[in-house]
């Protein structure tokens, strides 16, 4: 409700009020100008102005808010700030309340950078399948770096130090200022077309985003992404991240590890023909011992051929006379067998007409024995087919009983199982009935 014309409101509802009102009225927003009569408390809190050419606003950005900053607050500096427009109640002076801060300019880089990204990386520039493998064993390495940049110098120190045999071929550009991107382009495109090396490395040492924005320029992206040659991407530190990154085959988190990388298939052959010669010269040793205890054997057997034809000699005349006197054993030996198996032949030889006689006598005992196994037989059977006459059921049925079953086929056995009207079949001596039940009775 709003106040009448003749009331009285205090300052500090006043103040309140108005705070308020600006807080709600102006949500928290990006505010550029230029740092002045800075001062830190001994809370750690900062309180200075920020003005331009036509205006300024007194600021306070307490220590937590502070302590995220990263670089030291000074005068004269054009910082971008995100700030809470508010009022202090006290003293009733408007003040903006900051929240972050960022040097000025570096938001358009980021938004930029950030633009460009999604663009890129909506062409495919950035996809994984147009990426190139890199050679395990390159000839040659590309370098695009400035000749008087140290991170230069740390790449081919660490080449030297991987693979020394492995030549190495300066594409020379600037890496930074408002010509580098162009230059580094001219440098990727110039080391494509000429073909001297089989895997082409862009590096730069550490820096600001601004000493490092010539790598975020499209048109360096676009080189890399037309480049023949395999590349990597070694620039900054490992938590700078750069549009030539995302574009290039492979990224280093620093320039000393593109140049691991690049190297990495040689130093891992040098350390595995280490290890094949040393497996190769234990081998090596281990058959020529071999080899040395065979001869050892060998020149122990080693015998005069006349000393070792006299001991063939002397070993065949042992063996002639050892089979000449098998032979004579053997022969005398067959010799005893074969009388002794005449003289068993002779007790065997049959008499033929005792045999005859045996034979006639034993017949005609089994023609009695199978006469009378007959008789019984028959005997049995009869007396068998007797009881089997009177299980006969047909035999029970001529005697005036009757097989009743239901309409199903299955015999009924109880009264109590049948109802009034059920269809019933009814098998007798000479024939078949179909009836119906009356009534049923117990008892």
């Amino acid at each position: 409700m709003a106040d009448q014309p003749d009331s009285v409101v205090p300052v500090r509802d006043l103040n309140r009020r108005v705070r308020l009102s600006l807080e709600r009225e102006f949500p928290l927003l990006w505010v550029a100008g230029e740092i002045s009569n800075l001062t830190r408390a001994s809370s750690g809190h900062f309180y200075f102005s920020l003005k331009d050419e036509g205006a300024q606003a007194r600021c306070v950005m307490f220590r937590s808010r502070a302590q995220a900053i990263g670089w030291n607050l000074e005068n004269g500096q054009q910082v971008e700030v995100r700030a809470l427009v508010s009022l202090y109640e006290p003293r009733g002076e408007f003040q903006l309340a900051v929240e972050g801060m960022r040097r000025a300019g570096l938001g358009r880089l980021f938004e930029a950078f950030a633009r460009l990204r999604e663009r890129l990386e909506a062409e495919g520039l950035f996809a994984t399948e147009r990426k190139q493998g890199l050679p395990r064993f390159p000839r040659a390495i590309g370098i695009v770096s400035s000749p008087q940049a140290a991170a230069l110098h740390d790449v081919i120190a660490a080449i030297r130090r991987r693979a020394p045999h492995l030549p190495t071929i300066l594409y020379p550009s600037a890496v930074q200022g408002e010509s580098a991107a162009a230059a580094i382009a001219d440098a990727i495109r110039s080391a494509g077309a000429r073909r001297e090396c089989d895997l082409l490395m862009v590096v730069r040492g550490g820096g600001s985003i601004e000493d490092l924005w010539a790598f975020n320029e499209e048109v360096v992206a676009r080189a890399l992404a037309a480049c023949p040659l395999p590349t990597i991407s070694g620039i900054g530190h490992e938590t700078d991240i750069t549009i030539a990154d995302f574009v290039a085959d492979l990224r280093a988190a620093t320039p000393t590890a593109a140049a691991e990388l690049a190297t990495q298939g040689w130093f891992e052959a040098s350390g595995e023909l280490r290890d094949l010669g040393d497996a190769l010269s234990r081998y090596a040793e281990y058959k020529l011992a071999i080899a040395q205890q065979a001869l050892d054997r060998l020149s122990m057997r080693l015998i005069h051929p006349a000393a070792r034809l006299g001991m063939a000699a002397e070993s065949l005349k042992l063996l002639a006379s050892r089979l000449k006197a098998s032979i004579g054993e053997l022969v005398a030996s067959r010799r005893g067998r074969l009388g002794d198996s005449a003289m068993g032949l002779f007790r065997r030889t049959p008499h033929i007409d005792a045999l005859d006689a045996a034979v006639s006598l034993l017949s005609q005992r089994l023609n009695a024995s199978l006469r009378r196994q007959q008789a019984d037989r028959l005997g049995a059977v009869e007396r068998i087919a007797g009881a089997l006459g009177h299980l006969n059921p047909d035999a029970i049925l001529a005697r005036g009983y009757a097989v009743v079953y239901d309409r199903n086929g299955r015999i009924i056995l109880t009264a109590s199982s049948l109802a009034a009207g059920q269809a019933i079949h009814l098998r007798l001596s000479d024939g078949e009935v179909d009836a119906n039940v009356l009534a049923t009775r117990p008892g």
